[in-house]
């Protein structure tokens, strides 16, 4: 029997705990993006008068013990203490050095015990004990052996413990309500979009996946999740990219609010089991206006050696007028399309930051090899110290069977840049970016020109 199995059926003798009574906990859990959450337990408890302990035995593993708050009518917080070296059979023995324990082996022939009482000298890499005049190591020579304690240390704890020392006014029950921050609980949305390009529209579906790392479960509590980055001292300035997103819209969408945040509520309470992902669905909506488009994106005025592909991406609002409505918290895309046997199939994905409602999205699926675009700069001259002229010239080849758009955007520009002359008409997509619809048709090419003036 190795050292760990011997401990682990060493047989305790609990502490008593507190003999306070308290109510099964009525939780509330609030999640944010950034590894964090907020825990509210809101319980009766059944005071004496004046000063007393109060535990609390079955809070987060990783909570922040500075955040914690008490809140009960009468009562007075005195001090505050969060335990977390947790019992076990390596800490039971590690805390019994210099102390006395029983030995108790049996006879594997007879089924005989035998019952000695040793002094636990050393339990690093091993169990040194003194057994009368010998001196003995535990070790794993197949005679069945287990060790009795007298107790369990105070200072071990089954499982995390918050202890609270209060001075109450009068004795009697009362309701109080614990709240604090806890690392170790998260949540991600997920989106799959069935897309229908015949009929220009897509089937979005959205998930919640709540993970649960701060070692202790949160039972049928009412969970809310929070989208927004929430500013925290030393968290890395994190920020999640936003590529996604062609324009900010201008919506109100339905989900509530927390100051400036979005507040998503599950529609039941659940439990989030200790080492957990769990996924739920928040969306549903069947039918959203979608098209698919060649997009070609150029930063600046130069010439290309050799061709590149056009990107491939899926265009929707989420605006009520395209049928979804709703603001979209980040997470990443998965588009599917269905084959011609009519199975969906996955053709890319993308990430989207916090969108508010009435945005446009472009989700990047993937690169078209047949659709490609090739700059060439035909002239460069400076019309004045601080204005320059860029004459451009973009050939965009189409080796598909059907006509295709393709959405170039040139960007460079700066706020007094103007567009001199063009083969097809632009409109400016930002203050630094135009855009043009250029129309190829099946295996063929168009050629789009154009020259601006612009700041440098």
């Amino acid at each position: 029997m190795n050292r760990r199995a011997l401990l682990a059926t060493a047989a305790l003798v609990l502490a008593a705990g507190s003999a306070h009574a308290q109510t099964a906990p009525d939780l509330s859990v609030t999640i944010y993006n950034s590894n964090l959450a907020l825990v509210e337990d809101a319980r009766d408890l059944d005071l004496k008068a004046g000063r007393q302990r109060l535990e609390f035995k079955d809070v987060s593993a990783a909570i922040r013990p500075e955040t914690v708050s008490l809140s009960a009518a009468g009562v007075t917080i005195i001090e505050q203490n969060f335990d977390y070296d947790l019992l076990t059979p390596d800490k039971l023995m590690e805390k019994a050095v210099g102390q006395q324990v029983k030995i108790v082996r049996t006879n594997p022939g007879d089924g005989k015990e035998t019952i000695e009482t040793a002094t636990v000298l050393a339990a690093n890499e091993g169990v040194v004990l003194k057994i009368g005049d010998r001196i003995e190591v535990l070790r794993d020579d197949g005679v069945p052996t287990r060790v009795i304690f007298d107790k369990v240390p105070e200072t071990l704890r089954a499982r995390p413990t918050l202890s609270v020392t209060v001075d109450a006014d009068r004795a009697g029950p009362r309701a109080s309500r614990l709240s604090y921050l806890t690392s170790g609980l998260g949540w991600k949305a997920d989106y799959v979009a069935l897309f229908d390009e015949k009929k220009g529209a897509l089937d979005l579906q959205g998930w919640i996946t709540l993970t649960n790392e701060s070692g202790t479960p949160f039972e049928n509590a009412r969970t809310q999740l929070v989208a927004g980055d929430v500013n925290q001292l030393n968290n890395g300035g994190y920020r999640q990219s936003n590529t996604a997103m062609q324009s900010a819209g201008m919506e109100s969408g339905d989900a509530e609010r927390l100051a400036d945040y979005y507040v998503y509520p599950l529609p039941q309470r659940t439990t989030i089991a200790a080492n957990q992902s769990k996924q739920v669905g928040f969306l549903s909506a069947q039918g959203v206006s979608a098209r698919k488009v060649y997009e070609i994106r150029e930063g600046g005025f130069t010439s290309e050696a050799n061709p590149s592909s056009a990107t491939v991406a899926i265009q929707f609002s989420n605006a009520k007028l395209a049928g979804l409505g709703s603001q979209l918290p980040a997470g990443v895309m998965r588009v599917y399309m269905r084959d011609q046997a009519g199975d969906p199939k996955f053709v890319g994905e993308n990430s989207i930051g916090h969108t508010p409602a009435g945005s446009e999205l472009s989700i990047k699926t993937g690169d078209a090899f047949d659709v490609t675009s090739q700059a060439t700069l035909v002239s460069q001259e400076r019309v004045s110290k601080t204005r320059s002229r860029y004459a451009m010239k973009y050939l965009i080849r189409n080796a598909r069977p059907e006509a295709v758009t393709v959405e170039l955007r040139q960007g460079g520009l700066w706020r007094d840049g103007e567009v001199k002359a063009e083969s097809l008409k632009s409109r400016r997509i930002d203050a630094r970016t135009l855009g043009w619809s250029v129309p190829v048709p099946a295996n063929g090419e168009t050629v789009l020109t154009f020259t601006v003036e612009t700041g440098w």
